[in-house]
């Protein structure tokens, strides 16, 4: 399990705010589903017992045959979710998004920073819709992800489309081969019609349906996969979930499981490397620190954080007594995006002098004028807008 540190929790939730937000642009529901499930939930789904061996022990109730188990993903959770509520054509798609946590027995040697762990969050969403809506609803998911990586500056993302094995003695998977064949053709075609560069892997598809995988490399060159869309026929089969269609009879709706950061936690593993620590404006759990050049300006200083965190922006003071030089130095160590030195001109004149964390002076500003240049920063979630 992981433990946060402030500045990495902030950074975290960052993420999850942004993203939560796009959701709710996007027409998702938010939802929320326990920690812990009855096990014929998992069977019924049919992830246990294909993945027994790394889900943690089923949890016997005292005095019970009741066996419950820590929840190892949300689908089967948001599967009852739909079925909780009749449904028309008219209604679909319903989307549900969840950043849930779910719970893998990783083997202790597997175990491996924020990249492989026992506890781990998804940004867990999953979308009921009717056959003919799957292309649109798979392309939206899609450019959901390239959103995402877009935002954080990977460029350098594969793309693998994940199908079947297509030896018939693989047993590993389950539904009507027709349905597998619709499934895959219908990736295949999403991703050539966004003139994607994708690599086949065969037999690395879900029990349940294809899928497309976004793999990153760590800064030593090995792969990850982040984020992930798949596509199922099978699920809604299993729970019995039905629509009635214009036709007033009623019909299976086709599920799309997406994560556009996959684990939350792996993620962020990933970004902090990618960055080097030096996130983005938007991101940054700092993003501004002030720098009286000495005491007699403190409370000139003190008025432009006031007006920053007024302002919006995460912004901190450095009171110390410390050299501005060494102010500099530590500021720039830890990565802040901006520091505004402020002294006898800039009190005069209303203005913040600006360096960022790369060591470039950029010049002075008025306060006013820097707020409202870092704002729109933030906004695009872009690089550096300041200028002078």
């Amino acid at each position: 399990l992981v433990l946060w540190k402030p500045r990495g929790a902030m950074v975290r939730n960052l993420l999850e705010e942004s993203l939560e937000q796009k959701l709710l642009d996007n027409g998702y529901d938010i939802v929320y589903t326990p920690h812990i499930g009855k096990i014929d939930l998992y069977k019924t789904s049919g992830h246990y017992p294909y993945y027994s061996d790394s889900q943690f022990p089923p949890i016997q109730l005292r005095d019970s045959d009741e066996e419950y188990l820590l929840k190892p993903m949300n689908c089967p959770h948001h599967c009852r979710i739909f079925d909780s509520d009749p449904h028309s054509y008219r209604d679909l798609p319903v989307r549900m998004a969840e950043f849930g946590t779910v719970y893998r027995w990783e083997q202790s040697g597997e175990l491996t920073g924020l990249t492989r762990v026992r506890g781990f969050t998804q940004d867990d969403a999953h979308i009921f819709c009717t056959p003919d809506q799957v292309k649109d609803e798979f392309r939206a998911c899609i450019e959901l992800v390239q959103y995402v990586f877009n935002s954080l500056g990977f460029e350098d993302v594969s793309v693998r489309l994940s199908l079947r094995d297509p030896d018939p003695r693989n047993d590993k998977y389950v539904g009507d081969p027709a349905d597998w064949d619709r499934a895959e053709m219908e990736l295949r075609e999403v991703l050539e019609e966004m003139n994607f560069d994708f690599g086949v892997d065969l037999g690395e598809a879900a029990f349940y349906g294809p899928k497309v995988d976004f793999k990153v490399k760590d800064v030593i060159g090995r792969e990850w996969q982040l984020g992930t869309v798949q596509l199922d026929y099978n699920l809604p089969k299993r729970f019995d979930l039905k629509y009635i269609g214009d036709d007033n009879q009623p019909h299976k709706p086709v599920m799309i499981h997406r994560a556009p950061f996959g684990s939350l936690e792996r993620f962020m593993g990933i970004l902090i490397e990618h960055c080097g620590g030096a996130f983005p404006l938007w991101l940054s759990p700092e993003q501004v620190r002030v720098l009286p050049v000495s005491d007699k300006f403190m409370a000139y200083a003190t008025k432009v954080h006031d007006a920053l965190k007024e302002a919006g922006l995460r912004v901190t003071l450095d009171n110390s007594s410390e050299r501005v030089n060494a102010k500099v130095k530590v500021a720039q160590d830890m990565k802040v995006n901006y520091m505004l030195v402020v002294g006898g001109r800039d009190e005069e004149a209303g203005t913040v002098s600006i360096r960022d964390r790369v060591r470039a002076d950029l010049g002075a500003l008025s306060l006013d004028e820097f707020i409202k240049q870092a704002q729109a920063e933030i906004d695009s979630h872009g690089e550096s807008q300041i200028t002078v």
